[in-house]
């Protein structure tokens, strides 16, 4: 089917790339893994932490080869990831959450160390580090508004969509999310 080369493939749309996959065209789903990849492996990050990102990463992308075929809009392939990536996220904190009432000594995960990627300065990486732990301290609900909107720059219409949310919702959790992110990072000596 693809007779494009990798250099070809990496200027076609999203849609084009997904009919190829449709067809078992393993190159343009490779395309769309390395397109997308670092995006979903952040969003992940920000709504679950560190612990198993990993394997979270590869659930996503295992749940998109599979779902493809299934796949109506592929134009709307973007808003289709972050619905599989916000999915795979709450499957992982009930998951989270039936280990902690089977086990007592269960680390909580807002206490779980987390590790700023390496790269700027010590006072970057800090303050990284206490973003994600003021993340940490909202509700999946917010997390997942704040994290969609304000750092993936998805408009609140498709987070509305990939949370199967009004889009008031939308607005009201961003604005609590954000408040309290806000009260957190205060809290911890960050100049806003």
């Amino acid at each position: 089917m693809s007779s494009l080369s990798a250099a070809q493939l990496a200027s076609v749309s999203d849609e084009i790339l997904v009919e190829y996959c449709r067809n078992g065209d393993r190159q343009s789903f490779q395309m769309l893994y390395r397109r997308y990849q670092q995006k979903v492996r952040s969003t992940l990050y920000q709504l679950c932490g560190k612990t198993v990102l990993d394997d979270l990463v590869q659930e996503v992308f295992l749940k998109v080869w599979q779902g493809l075929p299934k796949l109506r809009n592929p134009e709307y392939f973007a808003t289709w990831l972050y619905r599989i990536c916000w999915n795979v996220a709450t499957d992982q904190r009930r998951r989270f959450a039936k280990r902690q009432t089977t086990s007592l000594d269960g680390l909580s995960e807002s206490s779980a160390q987390l590790t700023a990627p390496q790269s700027g300065g010590l006072t970057s990486l800090h303050y990284k580090d206490v973003v994600q732990q003021g993340l940490q301290t909202l509700s999946l609900d917010q997390r997942a508004v704040l994290v969609l909107h304000d750092l993936k720059d998805l408009p609140q219409k498709d987070v509305a969509e990939i949370l199967t949310v009004p889009v008031g919702t939308v607005k009201s959790r961003l604005h609590h999310a954000r408040r309290s992110l806000r009260q957190f990072l205060e809290s911890q000596g960050v100049q806003l």
